[in-house]
């Protein structure tokens, strides 16, 4: 998502907002879930609300008093002839809005936005990216995780063991950055330890899962047996990956290195327990 396009979800989102006093007076930032509902891309009311009790059970497994956070409230619509009826809304809070955006769907631009904004407590345009991309990379390096180990899996079926499968992913390596090996990848990228998919950039990481889906794919789909022929799939595939890449002028070995994910991982889950720790309450009059 590139600057601009998070400059006008920002826009939209800040709209919304609206301010009330907490129980000392102090000015405190909320959100009407039925126009949180339209920003958030739901056409129907009634699939929100199940977005909002996923995230208020989210809320009581995590120990947090759900009314701090939820408030049901209701309020008048116009409607076509002039009059008037009461609807469901919600009073919410930063961080209530942020885990109904948790347990949305991240494919969605909106979602994957808004899990960035509620986060980000300044919610500048810049940190709002910067938290974006980091939450992309975990997501790749997460969707690499899971393909590599449905490919161990595959291949132990079809005989190879795990000494096999680490040559099969090490061969895939070479394919992939132009004849260099995982560990003089490692080596030119100055990685000391951990796994080099670590410390890839996102687009490396992702050019690497879709070599491993596509192996996946056509062990299964061919039947394929023994360490050599799912080498030889392996290969080819990483190396018509790199042929894509190439293509568009990228040399994935001559990427630069990126911060080391395990660091990734845990600054964002010191965030997000932070912004747990220092949301402010609903009042209790309101």
């Amino acid at each position: 998502m590139d600057i601009q396009k998070i400059k006008q979800y920002k826009s939209t989102f800040d709209l919304i907002v609206k301010e009330v006093r907490d129980d000392e007076g102090n000015s405190i930032e909320v959100w009407y879930a039925r126009e949180l509902q339209e920003v958030l891309g739901y056409a129907r009311w009634e699939n929100f609300v199940g977005a909002i009790g996923r995230a208020m059970e989210s809320c009581k497994t995590l120990g947090i008093n759900v009314d701090d956070h939820f408030r049901e409230v209701t309020k008048m619509v116009n409607l076509g002839s002039g009059s008037q009826r009461e609807v469901q809304d919600f009073m919410l809070t930063r961080y209530a809005c942020y885990l109904i955006a948790q347990n949305g769907d991240p494919k969605k631009e909106e979602i994957a936005f808004a899990q960035s904004y509620f986060a980000v407590q300044t919610r500048k345009a810049e940190l709002i990216e910067e938290r974006l991309n980091e939450i992309a990379r975990l997501d790749t390096r997460e969707r690499l995780r899971a393909s590599e180990r449905q490919l161990s899996k595959n291949i132990y079926e079809r005989g190879v063991d795990d000494r096999g499968f680490g040559r099969i992913r090490s061969k895939g390596d070479q394919a992939l950055f132009g004849g260099l090996s995982t560990e003089q990848m490692k080596q030119r990228l100055g990685i000391k330890s951990g796994a080099l998919a670590d410390h890839l950039p996102t687009l490396t990481i992702a050019a690497k899962n879709l070599a491993t889906e596509m192996t996946n794919y056509n062990v299964e789909q061919k039947d394929l047996h023994g360490e050599a022929s799912i080498t030889a799939e392996h290969v080819q595939n990483n190396r018509s990956v790199r042929g894509m890449l190439g293509q568009r002028g990228i040399k994935p070995e001559e990427l630069p290195p990126a911060e080391d994910i395990k660091k990734v991982e845990r600054r964002v889950a010191k965030d997000e327990k932070e912004m747990q720790k220092e949301s402010k309450k609903l009042p209790k009059g309101e």
